[in-house]
């Protein structure tokens, strides 16, 4: 190569790097400004809320990692399903405001957090349906409330499709949390149509490439970076002036955490989810259906999509929120699961089981409307 052309090559890498090392600069700059603002979230015990720990062992073998909350005599238990990347500890606020009246059940779904891994074949909505349904049987004695956020919703909305006998019986109200019943495939993301078209045409087999080169996306991955906060920060949640980084940071070590092959392993699950037909089991409790407005990955056209399945649930739209809302608007999030436990205790003395009483709910206190 003459040395015209090494010279060139070398101008280019060396403008490369520098551009590389601007936009680091850049990204550390940012982060380090953000970390600086007031942060009223800075001493919360994120991770650190511990419950009495139970292990369910499925029909197929896995163990599922539980904890069990709150007072033991509690006539009601709520039993909360996390999200897609998530675990238990995701569910912190609602955890905190709930521990004192009511008995909890948390889980980790399989494959996340502290539950075992399964092979790729096993990792479908309909079987986290089944795992639900194995929590219930082992961990909860009598009826209960099914709160689930995500992958979570989904997986009661499988419960549903598979034990309709359980609902209006042991299971007596719902709260579905920026969740889907199906055709997420179809999002657009709020991109354009054609670029929408091209982003789910390529995101399949790159999700299948990064599965099987895990262990090293894997390693990346664990030192955590400014570039996942600052992403993390924009696309989780809905104004990320006023979110904390300390719950930011709380959120993105639950997702670092989460293999990538799992991710990869559950991915395709997601996009084939299709459980619309399973909505008319919920009309038999008191249902509950929320939703940041921001909300990209779970818009909220897919719950208003199931609240007009649901003629007797309530939505709750969360101005200036998105996927994360549980994280990010907790106090709203909280009253609509408590407006929804009061729901469910009025049906539950009315033994006539007038769902009437769903008018209570109070989706105006979050500025949503059905």
């Amino acid at each position: 190569m003459s040395r015209r052309k090494v010279g060139i090559a070398g101008a280019i890498v060396g403008t490369a790097s520098a551009g590389l090392a601007a936009g680091a600069l850049a990204k550390r700059y940012a982060v380090g400004r953000i970390r600086l603002r007031p942060d009223l979230e800075a001493s919360e015990p994120f991770g650190e809320m511990r419950g009495r720990p139970a292990i369910v062992k499925t029909s197929d073998g896995v163990e599922l990692y539980a904890e069990v909350d709150g007072p033991e005599d509690a006539p009601l238990t709520v039993v909360f399903c996390h999200g897609y990347t998530l675990n238990l500890d995701s569910w912190h606020y609602q955890r905190r405001e709930l521990r004192e009246t009511h008995r909890m059940v948390f889980w980790d779904q399989r494959c996340h957090g502290r539950s075992t891994r399964t092979p790729a074949e096993d990792c479908t909505i309909d079987r986290l349906g089944y795992d639900l349904a194995e929590v219930l049987k082992a961990l909860v004695p009598g009826p209960c409330v099914l709160v689930g956020h995500s992958m979570g919703g989904m997986t009661v909305m499988a419960l549903a499709d598979s034990h309709p006998e359980l609902f209006g019986e042991k299971v007596c109200g719902v709260a579905l949390i920026a969740t889907s019943a199906g055709r997420l495939a179809e999002l657009t993301l709020g991109l354009p149509a054609l670029i929408s078209k091209v982003v789910h045409w390529a995101t399949p087999p790159a999700v299948s490439v990064l599965g099987r080169r895990a262990a090293l996306v894997d390693r990346g991955r664990q030192a955590g970076t400014d570039l996942s906060f600052l992403a993390l920060r924009y696309l989780g949640f809905g104004d990320p002036s006023t979110i904390s980084p300390t719950v930011v940071d709380f959120a993105e070590s639950m997702i670092r955490s989460t293999p990538t092959d799992v991710i990869a392993d559950f991915y395709p699950a997601l996009m084939s989810h299709d459980k619309l037909a399973a909505l008319d089991v919920l009309n038999k409790v008191p249902t509950s259906v929320i939703v940041g407005d921001k909300d990209w990955l779970t818009p909220v056209e897919h719950s208003r999509a199931i609240a007009a399945g649901l003629p007797t649930a309530r939505l709750t739209v969360v101005p200036g929120s998105s996927h994360l809302v549980l994280l990010e608007k907790p106090a709203v999030v909280g009253a609509a699961v408590t407006e929804l436990l009061t729901a469910v205790a009025e049906v539950d003395a009315d033994k006539s089981g007038n769902l009437g009483d769903l008018d209570t709910l109070g989706d105006d206190a979050a500025g949503g409307a059905r």
